[in-house]
């Protein structure tokens, strides 16, 4: 392994593909008691590092180098078997097909009393005690892991949710399936680096597996809480701090294991349906009270989204040289799902093997005190809650243990291993070329063996890729694609795309194209999106607007662009040229087909609109990683607009539309400004630390970051340059982060100080710095002020604004049986604004999300300088 490593990577293949050309392969199959074979069981070879896994037809195949070894086969359920096996090598094939017995688990001799504990609680009371140890005890690791993952449809519908036709591509089958293989490095505190060696996606020969390491390692049930990636809700563990208030435990048996290890199992039962925890069996070492495997699943009352029942299977070893450290070898998960009409399953099955460098924290366990004997003659009593207590281990100095370790693993590595010298937040590396391997290749260095319907899956699609890809066949599929419907339009609008040549035209809804408001009167704002990509993420979009209104008559001619024109960072370019008509906050929640409602029903043209005439040049970058640059500058002659139209469909009485002019309290000679040109430049600055990323060939893939990002933006208004009037220096610095808080939810906030500073010149109301409120019952941006009025609070000095939502993901509502069943989640909001004439400005909202999977209502509060301004109830979109 050491050979391998300080070796190039090319000639670290080179070596293994001359061990390769010497090598014998054992496969079979692995069946239970019944003959029928066990899906993901697992195949180490004794004393090595090589472990492989079966396919979900219990089938493995193994291929080793010429010699004797032990085979050890495992099923979490199953006693293990160890079988010895002579490999000729010389590309000979053994077949040694292995039928494992349910593991005998039998209960000692106790004595029971009524008061007594089932013997599982003293058992899952010394892992708990245990639990901090063992999340830590590897410092840092290296190994190779093979992933797997597949998805299937079942059932299709005639149309999604009855509205939106199905594409010619979409039927029962296999949908995707890829493999990968890659190098790995932990280190603590859960900091894995990955780099990918080869990728295969069936039917793609371009394409490259979103398999990924770090997205694995949620999945710790040392941890308390455990996210399983299909809900918004974390699970908790079997062994948490906490996990007695939510199970209830059963020891079924202790079985002795061929290394003299003595295994527990234990059901774990869910003291209640409603709460987010787990239900299945752990398998506990007695001693060290390490988890040996679990076998654990969530149903339907878990709440996850799309998906009716998953499964988690995991099985753990020791690292090769060092019994005291386990490791996993194997996990697997299954999932049924649903939603929309579909119904599918899918599975993603990972197997470590080769580990090296493994290093423990400690060179040994940490000595727990050892329980007293019982006196002579005493009666067999079972242990209580505070005698298990006086058992538990010494971890003090465990942090600083760990931190001493991984400091020095990480200076031997950076002499060795390229995984160490990837950049700061990259958690994973694929490099061109990793799926040009071809069917040879992965014939020998796949460790799961293919079912029969992956391979099916992969000839058919493999050998029909160059048809899939050629203009006769990619036509044909568009013209099912692109056969129009009156719906589309209605709901979502009109897309008509050429596969072939990556091009896309996209017509926007009826309610886009169509508005009404009382400036133009009826709007006819047609609108059509060129898109043109490439294979490396590459692509431009143009966009010609011609808006016309029939009351003012007035033609609005404008075009944007759009050229991401870096196949792999973030470099974008974005031109709007011409003339357009824009609410003075155009960031306002207040959409066109809003307005147009509440103008025709009920008498309330709420937006107030100014037309300008220009250009706006924006470049949005990446320079480094977690940082975001954005400059801008623009030049516009603004020009106010009047009302022109009075007509309605419904005459609300004593009701009347008010001027296009907004009425805001700094404001107090009037908003109306006539004629006035700005010219305008911009920088912004976002700045996310500790962001993870995947670096790709087809790009790079943000993940987050468990810190806040911090935004700074600047806006200058310079006067005297091509006729413009308007001088002034707008200074904004905010915070934004979200907060996981357990099974208590997620909280996130953001806040914004800012104002204009220095000498102001020829201000407008174009230039205020607006606050995205809301009058409507409609919400587009549940994260806004939802009582605020759009312009009322408007200001060209100094503000202070802050949003904070915290969603309990279930919290509350879960416990109560009936509403349980509608899997709504409550949601509480509070807004703050601080201006000059605003004073303090507060707003609280409560409301249920997830009705019907897609809509939020809340109700809301206002406060101004403690007095109650108003209520209000909001919908929207709520996911």
């Amino acid at each position: 392994m050491r050979l391998v490593l300080v070796c190039s990577w090319w000639w670290g293949w080179l070596l293994l593909g001359a061990l390769g050309a010497r090598a014998g392969t054992v496969k079979g199959v692995i069946s239970g008691a019944d003959g029928a074979g066990l899906a993901f069981a697992n195949v180490a070879v004794r004393g090595a590092t090589t472990s492989t896994g079966a396919n979900d037809q219990g089938q493995y195949a193994l291929r080793l180098p010429a010699g004797r070894y032990e085979l050890v086969f495992q099923y979490v359920g199953f006693r293990p078997r160890i079988e010895p096996v002579r490999v000729p090598g010389g590309d000979s094939t053994v077949v040694l097909n292995v039928q494992l017995a349910p593991e005998a688990y039998s209960l000692g001799e106790v004595t029971v009393r009524a008061s007594d504990r089932d013997p599982a609680y003293a058992i899952i009371q010394q892992a708990q005690q245990w639990r901090p140890y063992h999340r830590r005890e590897v410092a840092a690791f290296r190994a190779r892991l093979y992933s797997k993952s597949l998805g299937r449809i079942l059932e299709t519908p005639g149309k999604i949710m009855g509205l939106f036709k199905l594409g010619p591509d979409i039927k029962p089958g296999i949908f995707y399936l890829s493999e990968s293989l890659s190098d790995i490095a932990f280190t603590q505190p859960n900091i894995v680096k990955e780099r990918m060696l080869s990728s295969r996606v069936s039917g793609d020969s371009r394409g490259i597996s979103f398999n990924r390491a770090s997205a694995g390692r949620g999945l710790n049930f040392y941890d308390n809480l455990i996210k399983s990636g299909f809900s918004e809700r974390g699970f908790v563990s079997p062994i948490s701090a906490s996990a007695m208030l939510f199970y209830q435990y059963e020891l079924v048996g202790s079985t002795r294991q061929a290394d003299g290890a003595l295994v527990h199992k234990i059901r774990v039962v869910p003291r209640r349906r409603t709460d987010p925890v787990f239900s299945g069996f752990v398998y506990i070492v007695d001693g060290s009270w390490r988890l040996h495997s679990v076998d654990l699943n969530l149903g339907k009352e878990a709440q996850l989204d799309y998906v009716d029942g998953l499964h988690i299977g995991q099985i753990f070893a020791p690292a090769p040289g060092n019994p005291n450290v386990w490791v996993m070898q194997s996990q697997e998960l299954r999932a049924n799902l649903s939603g929309l009409g579909f119904k599918g399953s899918a599975y993603i099955t990972s197997v470590l093997s080769n580990y090296a460098a493994v290093v423990p924290t400690y060179p040994a366990p940490p000595v727990a005190p050892v329980a007293a004997p019982p006196a002579p003659g005493a009666p067999a009593a079972r242990e209580t809650a505070a005698d298990i207590r006086k058992l538990k281990p010494d971890l003090r100095g465990l942090g600083a243990q760990v931190r001493r370790q991984v400091k020095q693993a990480r200076r031997d590595s950076l002499r060795a291993d390229p995984l160490a010298r990837m950049p700061r937040g990259e958690v994973q590396l694929v490099e061109k070329g990793v799926n040009e391997r071809d069917t040879a290749y992965w014939a020998q260095i796949r460790p799961v063996p293919l079912s029969a319907d992956e391979q099916k899956d992969y000839r058919t699609k493999d050998s029909t890729e160059v048809i899939r890809r050629s203009r006769p066949y990619q036509d044909s599929m568009d013209r099912k694609r692109n056969k129009f419907e009156l719906i589309d339009l209605a709901v979502g609008g009109y897309t008509y795309r050429n596969s072939f040549r990556k091009t896309s035209f996209t017509v926007q809804p009826v309610a886009n194209i169509l508005q009404y408001n009382t400036v133009e009167g009826v709007v006819a704002n047609a609108r059509v999106a060129y898109v043109r990509r490439t294979d490396d993420r590459r692509f431009v979009s143009l966009t010609p607007v011609l808006r016309y209104g029939f009351s003012n008559q007035q033609l609005n001619p404008s075009v944007g662009l759009t050229w991401q024109f870096d196949p792999v960072v973030l470099r974008q370019l974005s031109l709007v040229a011409g003339r357009t008509v824009e609410n003075f906050d155009r960031n306002s929640q207040l959409t066109p087909g809003i307005n147009s409602v509440y103008t025709l029903l009920a008498n309330r043209n709420y937006a107030k609109l100014y037309r300008r005439d220009g250009l706006d040049l924006d470049f949005l970058a990446e320079p480094v990683n977690g940082l975001t640059v954005r400059t801008s500058a623009s030049y516009f002659d603004r020009r106010e607009l009047f009302n022109t139209t009075d007509r309605l469909l419904i005459d609300v009485k004593g009701r009347a539309f008010t001027p296009n002019q907004p009425v805001a309290e700094e404001a107090s000679g009037g908003t109306g400004f006539g004629q006035s040109k700005a010219l305008t430049v911009g920088l912004g600055l976002d700045f996310k630390p500790g962001q993870r990323y995947i670096n790709r060939p087809d790009g790079k893939f943000n993940l987050g970051s468990k810190w806040p990002t911090f935004n700074a933006q600047g806006r200058l208004a310079v006067p005297h340059v091509l006729g413009t009037d308007v001088r002034y220096l707008l200074l904004q610095a905010g915070v934004a982060q979200r907060i996981d808080l357990g099974l208590l939810g997620t909280s996130s906030y953001r806040v914004y100080v800012g104002g204009f500073v220095g000498k102001q010149e020829g201000l407008t109301f174009a230039d205020f710095r607006h606050f995205s409120g809301n009058r409507t019952l409609l919400t587009g941006n549940f994260t806004d002020f939802q009582l605020l009025d759009y312009y009322q609070y408007s200001t060209r000095s100094a503000y202070q604004e802050a949003h904070y939502s915290h969603h309990f993901n279930g919290f509350i509502l879960n416990k109560v049986p009936l509403l349980r069943q509608l899997k709504w989640q409550e949601v509480f909001s509070l807004n703050y604004l601080h201006t000059a004439q605003a004073g303090h400005y507060v707003e609280l909202g409560a409301g249920i999300e997830h009705i019907f999977k897609a809509l939020r209502v809340d109700f809301y509060t206002g406060l101004q300088s403690g007095q109650r301004t108003g209520t209000g109830i909001r919908a929207g979109y709520g996911f």
